[in-house]
């Protein structure tokens, strides 16, 4: 049986592998931006299904975006952001401010 680690020197192996960083940060986004929805969906008092008639989804790709679960298009932002009454605002940071 092999040698137990750490979970910092198994993500620093898994981070170290090529195209790890990029898979990261994508997944990071994800995240962040189906947390987003999600916040601003219960602020409004929504349910996944009103907010998915909002914008012409199905309740279960709402599910997957709040989840992370996937990368939306600009023009799928939009339509959340109108749903939820927001305005898209899309910027880009240099690197030392994005973390």
């Amino acid at each position: 049986m092999g040698e137990r680690r750490t979970w910092a020197d198994k993500k620093a192996e898994i981070m170290s592998r090529p195209g790890a960083g990029a898979a990261y940060e994508a997944a990071r986004i994800r995240f962040e931006l189906g947390e987003a929805v999600r916040l601003r969906r219960e602020e409004l008092g929504l349910t996944q299904a009103e907010l998915a008639e909002r914008t012409g989804l199905k309740q279960p790709a709402v599910a997957r975006f709040e989840a992370g679960g996937t990368m939306p298009t600009i023009p799928m932002l939009e339509r959340l952001a109108e749903a939820l009454e927001m305005r898209l605002s899309v910027q880009f940071q240099p690197l030392r401010e994005a973390s």
